[in-house]
């Protein structure tokens, strides 16, 4: 897939594997110099101001500007390209190699289901591709593409996505209509694809997504090849192809949260000396990994790691929507609520806020553990008593159990990139050290 770097899933540090590039990149050294000591104890959270929501905007508009006046804006996609080459392409293949192929157009401001009018039934084989964007934001160049923004689901559910512009799915289950969602500015309350949140707010959103979707007679790999005869269209069936034999599979023993999706953000890694290495790397997306534990939360109980973080995915600072574009390793309680530690790009180290995204700020806190560009590249050993920061950080009654331990990385703001490597994660209770993942 363009702009997709390759990695392997087998070593972060043997120079014959492609992702040993992970170490020799530079540390962006942008951010000043800032303490990079971890902090004993936590603050209390604050709620991010309005203001500083407002600062960031205004930086990012002037960002924009400048970009515009320099012809460095990334252009729009091509639906009618798309539209066009699809078209052309589909009436080429040969007779009996597709079952049903359509056009379906996603207005971002449509919340959020468009029904395809395909059936599909048990073992039926149907591939997607799309293109186009939902600006959450234009002046200030906020948008979200394909890979995150365009969902399915299939009769009832669940709802899915793709980890790229394009997902291959044979159907399991009862099957059912197909149906195709716009995901953002939403959120999924219910596995079947309801929402929780407005659907009013997607009349403050613009754009389009223009989705191919193809249902095959004939094997998937080989209806693939056959289309790609007949030409691509920004890589995107050379991209599926490559996704089918190449793509990152979730780490055994981990699973993604299920209303963000699967993406190819984490992918095991073997690291010399290092222990049940997790390598993560963000680009335009969002994900979160989690791993159930379901212990006690007793006075001492510590969550232990080592991370390489080699390049963080803004140089804001994190602390507004806009903005919150970040890598992290985060604790879920038995109440709901995540405590969740990065190293910031420009925030100090110590810094404790409540999550400035709406539909997140009831229940995660961020704790800002390292910061800055000194340290980028080395390995940091971490150790957190993870009873003692929860009353610091969030306070009140004390949850009784830690349910999950999660790996967090998010891009999709600022569609930078961000490249870290988590190994040794271990809770610690008194003598009894329990490996994770």
């Amino acid at each position: 897939m363009p702009g997709r770097t390759r990695f392997s899933a087998t070593s972060c540090r043997n120079s014959s594997s492609a992702f040993s590039t992970i170490g020799r990149w530079q540390p962006v050294l942008s951010h000043g110099r800032i303490m990079t000591e971890a902090p004993k104890s936590l603050p209390r959270a604050y709620t991010p101001a309005k203001t500083t929501e407002l600062g960031i905007a205004g930086r990012l508009a002037l960002r924009r500007l400048g970009k515009s006046l320099k012809g460095r804006l990334d252009p729009e996609p091509d639906l009618e390209g798309f539209r066009r080459h699809f078209s052309a392409a589909l009436k080429k293949l040969p007779p009996g190699t597709l079952v049903d192929a359509r056009l379906v157009e996603l207005p971002a401001t449509r919340a959020p289901w468009t029904a395809t009018g395909i059936r599909l039934d048990a073992g039926d084989k149907v591939t997607t591709f799309a293109v186009g964007r939902t600006h959450l934001a234009k002046p200030l160049d906020i948008w979200v593409a394909p890979p995150f923004q365009m969902w399915l689901k299939i009769g009832a559910g669940p709802v899915f996505r793709g980890t790229r512009a394009s997902h291959s799915h044979v159907v399991t289950g009862a099957g059912g209509e197909l149906s195709l969602a716009s995901y953002f500015p939403g959120e999924w309350s219910t596995t079947d694809g309801r929402l929780g949140t407005d659907p009013a707010d997607y009349a403050k959103v613009s754009g389009t997504m223009l989705v191919a979707v193809l249902v095959w007679a004939v094997p998937i790999e080989e209806g693939l090849k056959q289309l790609l005869a007949l030409g691509d269209h920004g890589g995107l069936v050379a991209g599926e192809l490559d996704r089918l034999g190449h793509g990152r599979q979730v780490p055994d023993g981990w699973k993604h949260l299920w209303f963000l999706g699967d993406s190819e953000t984490f992918f095991r890694c073997e690291v010399a000396g290092r222990e049940r290495a997790i390598a993560c790397h963000t680009r335009r997306d969002v994900a979160i990994l989690q791993h159930d534990v379901d212990r006690p939360l007793t006075p001492g109980l510590r969550l232990e790691w080592s991370w390489k973080v080699d390049r963080l995915p803004t140089s804001f600072r994190e602390d507004s929507l806009p903005s919150h574009d970040y890598m992290s390793i985060a604790v879920e309680y038995d109440n709901g609520q995540d405590l969740t530690y990065y190293w910031s790009a420009a925030l100090p180290v110590g810094t404790v806020y409540r999550c400035p995204l709406p539909t997140w700020k009831t229940r995660e806190t961020h704790v800002v553990l390292r910061s800055g560009g000194a340290g980028l590249g080395q390995w940091q050993r971490e150790s957190r008593d993870i009873d003692a920061d929860y009353a610091a950080a969030i306070g009140g009654a004390q949850p009784a159990r830690v349910t999950r331990i999660w790996l967090i990385a998010n891009s999709l703001f600022g569609r930078g990139e961000g490249q870290a490597i988590f190994a040794d994660m271990t809770l610690v209770s008194g003598d009894t050290r329990i490996p994770l993942g």
